[in-house]
């Protein structure tokens, strides 16, 4: 069981930055991507960024290209979401995600049926 816990959401104005964390704990060894996912109001979850233990290659959605930087601390047990230039639809609660190297969900990583743990979510609201 890996267990995730996201903090550092809150309440900003447009053009203000975050930054996100999502720390690990459990059978972390067995991690092979973390992704960070949000829930607009009244939409559905999407896919924000994504980071390849392995590979360390990193993966952004359209949306947040150029905005958003996914990464993780040297102790590899968090990963952190920097979000600039915030905007007031970036609004949603956003959660962390891992999907572990022996699960057997299909999809890819920007799947969120593709990932085995989730964290609870934290609130990011922007002002305009």
């Amino acid at each position: 069981q890996v267990r995730l816990v996201e903090s550092g959401g809150g309440l900003v104005q447009a053009g203000d930055s975050l930054r996100l964390s999502c720390a690990s704990s459990g059978r972390t060894f067995s991690r092979v991507v973390m992704a960070w996912f949000r829930q607009r109001p009244g939409k559905e979850r999407d896919f924000v960024a994504s980071f390849i233990w392995t590979s360390r290659m990193t993966y952004y959605s359209d949306s947040v290209k150029g905005r958003f930087t996914i990464s993780r601390n040297n102790a590899f047990d968090t990963v952190y979401l920097q979000m600039n230039d915030l905007k007031p639809e970036d609004t949603a609660v956003y959660y962390c995600a891992a999907r572990d190297r022996n699960s057997r969900k299909p999809g890819i990583h920007s799947d969120d049926f593709s990932y085995d743990y989730w964290g609870q979510g934290t609130q990011v609201t922007v002002s305009a």
